[in-house]
C-alpha cells in the first residue's frame, strides 16, 4: 500500500474537493492518501497555515480558491516547494466562461448561498424524514418519488440522498401480511419506484442487524425462506402495478439514486411535447 500525502484546499466547505479527490484516488490499487483538509480559506493568515502544513507535509495539492491573491501565494509556495499543485474546478470555469462570452464571478462559497434551490433540498430533506418508513401517507401526492421495497432494501438512505438534491422522496416498508397504503391506488404525480435486492444478501443484512439489536437469530425476519418469498411476491406486486424495478445488490446509494433521477427525467421529458407545453 502506497501511502501519500494530500492537501485539499478550500475556500469554502471543502464538500467539491473532497469529492473530486475521492472519485480521483479511488481509480488507483494499493494507494492511500493521508488527507489534509483546510476549508474556509478566506484570509492570509488562514493561508499561512495551509503552507507550514505542506511544508512539514509533502505531497499533492488540489485547490478551489478562487481568490487570485491567495491562488497565486498557494501556487508560488507549491513551486517553490517542488509539490503539483492542481486547480481543480479552473479548466471547467474556463470553458464556461468561453462559451458563455462572460466572466465566472468568482465568490467562495457560491453555491451554498441561500436561494430558492437551497430551501428547496432543505424542504425535501424534512419530506423524507417525516415521509419515511410509511409515515403520513396523508400527502403521499406532494412527493416526486414514492419508493417501495421490503426490509433493508436501501430505501430510507436512497430517500435521504435524493432529498439532498431537492427531489422530495418517501418510502414504504413491503411487510408481510400487511397491506400497502390506500393512498397508493390514488397516487398519479409521484414515480413510484420498486427496490429489490438478492435475498441471500438480504438474510446477511437482517442477521447483521438482528445483531446490533441483540435480538436471536430465530426470527423468521432473516429466515432465508422467509426472506425469499418475501422478495418474490415484492416482484410479482411491482409487476402487477407496472412499477419500474431497480435491484440495489450490487448499486451503491449514488448509483440507485441516479437511476431515479434518470428515471424521473424520462418521465417528466415524456410529459412535455416538442413546444414545451404539457402533452
Amino acid at each position: 500500500m502506497k501511502e501519500f500525502h494530500l492537501h485539499l484546499v478550500s475556500d469554502a466547505t471543502g464538500e467539491t474537493i473532497n469529492s473530486v479527490a475521492r472519485a480521483c484516488v479511488i481509480q488507483f490499487d494499493d494507494v492511500r492518501p493521508i488527507e489534509h483538509f483546510w476549508n474556509l480559506v478566506r484570509t492570509d493568515r488562514q493561508l499561512d497555515l495551509v503552507l507550514e502544513g505542506i511544508r512539514d507535509n509533502h505531497g499533492l495539492v488540489m485547490f478551489t480558491l478562487v481568490d487570485e491573491t491567495l491562488r497565486r501565494r498557494l501556487q508560488d509556495f507549491c513551486r517553490e516547494m517542488q509539490v503539483p499543485c492542481i486547480p481543480v474546478l479552473d479548466p471547467l470555469i474556463n470553458a464556461l466562461a468561453a462559451f458563455l462570452g462572460v466572466e465566472s464571478q468568482r465568490q467562495p462559497g457560491r453555491q451554498h448561498v441561500l436561494d430558492a434551490e437551497y430551501f428547496s433540498r432543505i424542504d425535501a430533506v424534512d419530506f423524507a424524514l417525516s415521509h419515511d418508513d410509511g409515515q403520513s401517507n396523508w400527502d403521499l401526492h406532494e412527493a416526486d418519488v414514492v419508493l417501495i421495497g421490503v426490509s433493508r432494501s436501501s430505501k430510507t438512505p436512497t430517500c435521504i440522498y435524493l432529498a439532498n438534491r431537492g427531489i422530495k422522496a418517501a418510502n414504504i416498508p413491503l411487510v408481510p401480511g400487511s397491506p400497502l397504503p390506500a393512498e397508493l391506488d390514488l397516487l398519479t404525480r409521484p414515480l413510484i419506484v420498486g427496490l429489490t435486492k438478492d435475498p441471500d444478501r438480504l438474510v446477511q443484512i437482517r442477521r447483521n442487524r438482528l445483531k446490533l439489536l441483540n435480538q436471536g437469530e430465530g426470527s423468521s425476519y432473516a429466515d432465508p425462506e422467509v426472506v425469499r418469498s418475501e422478495v418474490q411476491e415484492a416482484r410479482r406486486l411491482f409487476s402487477r402495478r407496472g412499477w419500474p424495478v431497480i435491484d440495489v445488490t450490487r448499486r451503491s446509494i449514488e448509483e440507485t439514486a441516479a437511476e431515479i433521477m434518470m428515471l424521473l427525467a424520462r418521465r417528466q421529458s415524456a410529459n412535455f411535447s416538442p413546444e414545451g407545453k404539457k402533452t
